[in-house]
């Protein structure tokens, strides 16, 4: 079992105090709870502190696979100034969102390593963030004819489930341009790279 870093003792004031001027400046009607954890037994999910939300506009938080929920979450670890192999240690949730979501990506991990069993095709996830890629490793720790690995950078970093003789997949070439965007293309009147035509093929 890990050492405790974090308590509601600690950091508690620090997000009551954040979160408080967020929802009320967002116009949002939930409430919150801080709360420390217990580790579990099962290790897909162990936060030591728990941010739980109810109220009236708590779907709102969960509208859009959490869309909401897990951007508040981000700000206030950077607000902490939490290191990233610390975000599973401060969780936040509303509804047992996250219970529920783990229990989908488990199902997800099982159902990709038996098609890649079955076809010997690598099989790519969706981009998603840390935690739920470790949660997909999680799922396939077992399985010793797959494994798993990520590749990608930033947002669009994904899990990769391979058989297990495999070699990996070559990384993807980085966007280039100012902030991560291709260059635009130079103007000149229409053709194939044209705006509207790219604006047509998306």
């Amino acid at each position: 079992m890990s050492e405790r870093k974090y308590a509601v003792e600690s950091i508690g004031t620090r997000i009551e105090t954040f979160l408080t001027t967020i929802l009320r400046d967002g116009g949002f009607r939930v409430t919150f709870e801080i709360e420390d954890v217990s580790p579990a037994e099962d290790d897909f999910e162990t936060p030591e502190v728990q941010v739980r939300f109810s109220g009236a506009d708590v779907d709102l938080l969960l509208g859009n696979k959490a869309e909401v929920l897990l951007a508040l979450e981000h700000v206030t670890m950077e607000m902490l100034r939490v290191p990233s192999e610390d975000h599973s240690r401060i969780a936040f949730d509303a509804n047992d969102y996250r219970l529920l979501r783990i229990e989908e990506l488990r199902l997800s991990a099982t159902t990709a390593a038996d098609k890649v069993k079955r076809t010997g095709v690598p099989f790519r996830f969706n981009p998603m963030n840390s935690r739920e890629r470790r949660v997909i490793h999680l799922a396939l720790r077992n399985e010793p004819a797959v494994r798993s690995e990520s590749l990608g950078t930033g947002p669009q970093r994904q899990v990769v489930v391979y058989p297990a003789g495999m070699a990996s997949l070559p990384e993807p070439p980085a966007p280039s341009g100012p902030g991560g965007r291709r260059p635009e293309p130079r103007r000149g009147g229409p053709g194939p790279h044209s705006p509207r035509s790219r604006s047509a093929r998306r």
